[in-house]
Parts: structure tokens; C-alpha cells; sequence
């Protein structure tokens, strides 16, 4: 045999190259059975119980709203009251901006003032285009769109149908 040859030992079955001491620590860190991850709660929609009927003018919600679309100069603010016809929301408020820039800020704001009342959006839909962003806020749904937006879709005609009766019929 050279002298730069080493031998090696066969090991015995069942041993290992850890030191006891190593091997009863890490056995000790680890619980016998690993315990399962705990299960992901489902999300339950949010909703808000809608105010009496005759409370919509003072509501703190369409105040903000209101408020939100004055600080950032919204043109043409139009409010549409849609209790009688619709169990989604309480009141539509429709309202342009000048560019899409300007319709995703007044958007933006919308939801900042809603957020900061303590009241946040269910959901905001458009603001990659921002040609109509729509906020839904639970009682009220705003829509903030650009002009040319607004009169093709047509929202406050096709939702006020009906409610004023013809003068020809009046009589």
C-alpha cells in the first residue's frame, strides 16, 4: 500500500456520519407529526345595509362623493335616484371629466375620500382606459366619464325612462 493511500472503513448499517449530540437536536426541533396549514377563510362579499328611503339626501356617503367630484372640478354632476327601479343601488351619480387622465384622478379621489370616511369601494372598474370608471360604492355607484363616452351610452336617459310624464298627456 502507498503511503498517500487512505483506507476507508466499511460503515455499519443503520449509522451515519452526524455526531449524537447533532442528530438528538435536530430530532428535538422537530415535532413527530408535521401539523397541517391552516385553511384559507373564503372571502365573503361586503355588503352595507342601504339607508330608509327618505334618508338618501342626508347621507354621509353621497355627501363625500359629492364632495370628492367638486374638489377635483368634475363637469356636469348629475345625480340619478334608482330606489324604485333597482335592488343593486339607492343612487347613480354620473359625472365627465375632460380628459382620461382627469376621469381615472376624479375616480381616484372618489375612492381616497371613501376610504378615509372608512367606507371603501366594492369594487372599481375601467381605469386602465379611463374612458368610464366606474366606483361602486355599495348605496351609490358613480361614473366618471369622458364626454363622448357619456352621450353615446346614454345612462341618464336610459335610466330616468319613465319618470316624467309627457306634456301632451299632462293636460
Amino acid at each position: 500500500m502507498a503511503t498517500s493511500e487512505k483506507r476507508v472503513r466499511p460503515r455499519k448499517a443503520g449509522t451515519s456520519k452526524v455526531s449524537k449530540t447533532s442528530a438528538a437536536r435536530k430530532t428535538s426541533a422537530r415535532p413527530g407529526k408535521p401539523k397541517p396549514a391552516p385553511a384559507k377563510a373564503l372571502k365573503t362579499p361586503r355588503t352595507r345595509k342601504k339607508p330608509a328611503a327618505s334618508s338618501i339626501s342626508a347621507d354621509p356617503l353621497r355627501a363625500i362623493v359629492l364632495a370628492a367630484l367638486d374638489d377635483l372640478k368634475a363637469r356636469d354632476v348629475r345625480e340619478i335616484d334608482v330606489r324604485d327601479k333597482s335592488s343593486v343601488t339607492d343612487l347613480l351619480v354620473v359625472a365627465s371629466g375632460t380628459s382620461s387622465r382627469h376621469v381615472k384622478s376624479i375616480a381616484d379621489e372618489v375612492v381616497k375620500k371613501a376610504k378615509k370616511a372608512g367606507l371603501p369601494p366594492i369594487g372599481v372598474e375601467g381605469q386602465r382606459e379611463a374612458e368610464w370608471v366606474l366606483v361602486d360604492l355599495g348605496d351609490i355607484i358613480v361614473h366618471v366619464m369622458l364626454p363622448r363616452t357619456r352621450e353615446f351610452y346614454g345612462l341618464e336617459r336610459l335610466w330616468t325612462v319613465g319618470d316624467q310624464m309627457p306634456t301632451a298627456l299632462a293636460g
